[in-house]
């Protein structure tokens, strides 16, 4: 059976074919059956090949059948052939018309069908009814057009707001992908920020620390010995960092027994100034204003500022250079002032990255401070040495 459906789903003119063939001699038995025939009826077997040809297109071309429909109609009142079984075409194609067809027909389905009753009705009255009789009748068969012109009418309706939902459903869906792949870019990124910040930080000391201690090997054993000492420190605390990127990475996955280090804060920043200063940077630094807790991004974005910044000046302040970071608690918001005196290296390649290009420099500053909704400002220091000052508020602006 399900064969079968599916079979005359597809071929739907077949069907309404069939159901032509029944009307028609249905209408050829009303007209020729039984006793004398009433009116044309050599006109009336023609109408009833025309409006059974309007069934078996209707749902093919609605329009132009609705049409022929109207024209046969009017042919049977002039040519006096008496309505048959055929005429329940007339009914048919309104509901298409109503459910399927262009705006203009589905109104003029409407007016047809309700004019169609009536002026059956004046042209074949019967014989021994009263006016007011006549009239009921015609009411009466007008009934039939109306509902199936609002049955047509609601299924169109139906469809069209089944359509919408589908529609709606493809484009919630397409934003929904959409908004999938913005995030995992910007995880990516975080994650690629995050990698960088770990990588030129403490790699950066690590090199200057061997570099020191190659240096003072022979001469001064316990200055290597001290240098090595903060190599292994800071290779530790670089991987614990990196373990814990990479547990992001692993959704859902963790060793058993590992710990990941938490996320750095401003309560660090001393700790890594005093890691700077062990690698050979002096650095100066303040804080100002009364200390108070502030959102984990805030933090985490103060911390990697300052982390950036003295790691540039590590790079490219030169042999002499000397560094300060100041913290200032305000009422709504930490500022970071972070200068240095030494040589600097040309702005451009702050921007760009670092002076190999690889990095991302003030870039990935200014992707942190504009997530937390902040303003930063860096530039070279009038005579010499480079400044780097940000606004980190208590509440992103909206």
């Amino acid at each position: 059976m399900q064969r079968v459906y599916d079979f005359l789903r597809r071929h739907p003119t077949w069907v309404d074919g069939f159901w032509a063939v029944i009307l028609f001699g249905m209408s050829v038995v009303g007209v020729t059956g039984t006793g004398p025939p009433r009116g044309n009826a050599a006109a009336a077997l023609g109408c009833a090949a025309l409006l059974s040809v309007v069934v078996t297109l209707r749902r093919r071309m609605p329009e132009r059948m609705l049409v022929l429909a109207v024209v046969t109609g009017l042919a049977q009142l002039v040519l006096d052939a008496e309505t048959n079984p055929s005429n329940f075409a007339m009914l048919v194609i309104v509901y298409t018309c109503a459910a399927d067809g262009a705006r203009w027909s589905s109104r003029l389905a409407l007016g047809a069908g309700l004019c169609a009753a009536p002026l059956a009705q004046l042209r074949w009255p019967e014989e021994h009814g009263s006016p007011l009789g006549q009239l009921a009748v015609a009411v009466f068969t007008m009934v039939p057009f109306a509902l199936a012109w609002v049955l047509g009418d609601s299924l169109r309706t139906r469809r069209a707001y089944l359509a919408q939902l589908e529609e709606r459903a493809n484009r919630l869906e397409r934003e929904r992908e959409a908004q999938s792949k913005v995030a995992v870019a910007a995880e990516r990124a975080r994650i690629a920020r995050e990698l960088h910040d770990v990588v030129a930080h403490n790699v950066s000391v690590m090199v200057v620390q061997a570099d020191g201690a190659a240096y003072v090997l022979d001469q001064a054993p316990d200055q290597a010995k001290k240098a090595l000492e903060t190599i292994s420190g800071t290779g530790r605390q670089a991987l614990a960092e990196m373990r814990r990127l990479l547990g992001v990475l692993r959704t859902g996955e963790h060793e058993e027994g590992g710990e990941y280090v938490p996320q750095p804060d401003v309560d660090q920043i001393e700790d890594l100034v005093e890691q700077v200063r062990t690698a050979g940077l002096p650095v100066d630094f303040k804080v100002e204003g009364t200390p108070r807790p502030l959102p984990s991004g805030v933090e985490l974005t103060a911390y990697r500022i300052v982390q950036e910044a003295l790691t540039n000046t590590r790079k490219h302040g030169g042999p002499n250079a000397g560094a300060s970071v100041r913290l200032v608690y305000f009422d709504d918001g930490l500022g970071l002032l972070v200068e240095d005196d030494g040589k600097g290296a040309p702005h451009e390649l702050y921007e760009d990255g670092g002076a190999d290009g690889r990095g991302h420099g003030l870039i990935g500053m200014r992707e942190r401070v504009g997530m937390v909704g902040g303003t930063l400002d860096a530039g070279p220091r009038p005579g010499g040495g480079f400044r780097i000052s940000a606004l980190l508020p208590l509440k992103p602006a909206h």
